[in-house]
């Protein structure tokens, strides 16, 4: 049964009751630096968002990185309705900006426009996540209490999203496994947009290994890394476009200590892209055989991934979910679409695992990972109510059952 409009009205009220709170929790979080490897300062945000959780009735639970490297992955559990949805929310605390930044430029709104450390990427999402499930919480107390209409509703806040998330990629894996779907609180892209597909990515070493010489008394007994490596740079930056939407880039080359040595050893970094399992699987493929047959004789190439992502490729059932957002959009009075784009979240993880997964539902922002990084304060509302109408939605859609029956896990 859709989302009436009583319904919808009651959801936007309470959340536009919030917007003081929110905004005072905005800031509050903007300004803790909080980059990916300053882990006391994750936790200060885990602590806020331990304590929302705890006090919205979650069993919270907290999972430090087994070494220490990072924050602790929080992952707050409401219970509900047995044979309900099981639904996974997903955001992160981490930014990308080091120790000092917050001294430097502490949160501020100008007009219409928030701006701080992590505003869109991701403390509006991450609190309109919160707040959406606080708005749900409320409009079932008004409605006679209750638990929310899910089985399970899942809630991770984690650590290292910014560097791939290392540390908690278990504990997402482990939730994805049972989760009927999956929404990933990302900011909405800066025209309003959401996002259905995301490239896969693969982080790709390469190590060349040749032979040492005297460059000037006896180069004929060298073989040059860095000639091999050269000529391997071309020929990786020439599969770009080879499949459809796949990109290749050479972005690091570490060669060579003197201009008088014929050079041993270097080392290339290269990033691989791809909307399809398939295409990005062909992509490594052809490096690990460019990588094979090197141009210098009796070099070798060693090839070593660093990390990957599976493609957030939009799944059939992810497409049922963007129609509940486009339509939902409409009724709250703005126009959304579902894109794909080239970078990578934690969409890409459940959604490789087959879990029906829509990612960017967070109030707008923009030039994430810059000094000018924002948020559209007018879209929180907006946003935080779509997903909470969202939530709503999805616990009653009886296709839902369907997928219980007939999960398609990956």
């Amino acid at each position: 049964m859709p989302v009436s409009d009583h319904e919808l009205d009651a959801l936007r009220s309470t959340v536009t009751d919030g917007l003081p709170g929110f905004l005072a929790d905005l800031e509050r979080m903007c300004n803790i630096d909080c980059g990916s490897y300053t882990a006391a300062g994750v936790n200060r945000i885990g602590d806020l968002v331990t304590a929302e959780l705890e006090s919205m009735g979650a069993s919270v639970e907290r999972r430090p990185d087994p070494k220490g490297r990072y924050g602790d992955t929080v992952i707050g559990t409401f219970e509900g309705v047995p044979g309900g949805p099981r639904v996974l929310l997903i955001g992160h605390m981490d930014t990308v900006f080091s120790e000092g930044t917050v001294a430097k430029r502490p949160f501020r709104i100008d007009g219409a426009i928030a701006k701080g450390a992590g505003v869109s990427d991701m403390k509006g999402g991450l609190l309109a996540g919160l707040r959406a499930v606080g708005a749900l919480r409320a409009f079932g107390d008004a409605n006679g209490g209750g638990p929310l209409p899910f089985e399970r509703l899942t809630f991770i806040a984690n650590p290292d999203e910014e560097i791939g998330s290392p540390s908690s990629t278990p504990h997402i894996r482990e939730a994805a496994a049972t989760a009927d779907a999956c929404f990933v609180l990302e900011c909405a892209r800066a025209n309003g947009d959401f996002v259905s597909a995301r490239k896969g990515i693969a982080d790709i070493r390469l190590t060349i290994n040749g032979r040492a010489a005297h460059a000037g008394v006896e180069p004929e007994k060298g073989r040059s890394a860095i000639l091999a490596g050269a000529e391997l740079v071309r020929e990786i930056q020439a599969l770009n476009g080879r499949w459809p939407q796949v990109t290749t880039n050479v972005g690091v080359f570490k060669a060579g200590t003197r201009p008088n040595i014929v050079c041993d050893q270097a080392e290339l970094e290269v990033d691989v892209r791809a909307m399809a399992a398939g295409h990005l699987a062909s992509a490594l493929a052809a490096i690990q055989a460019l990588a094979a047959a090197p141009a210098v004789p009796d070099v070798t190439i060693d090839v070593e991934t660093m990390a990957g992502w599976a493609p957030m490729e939009k799944l059939e059932r992810s497409g049922r979910l963007a129609d509940h957002v486009i339509a939902l959009a409409a009724r709250l009075g703005f126009e959304t679409k579902d894109v794909s784009t080239g970078g990578a979240s934690d969409a890409n993880t459940t959604s490789g695992m087959g879990v029906p997964s829509i990612d960017g539902l967070g109030p707008i922002g923009g030039l994430d990972h810059s000094p000018e990084e924002y948020l559209e304060v007018d879209s929180i509302v907006p946003r935080t109510t779509l997903v909470a109408a969202l939530l709503l939605e999805m616990s009653r859609d009886p296709i839902v059952a369907e997928w219980r029956a007939n999960p398609a896990r990956a």
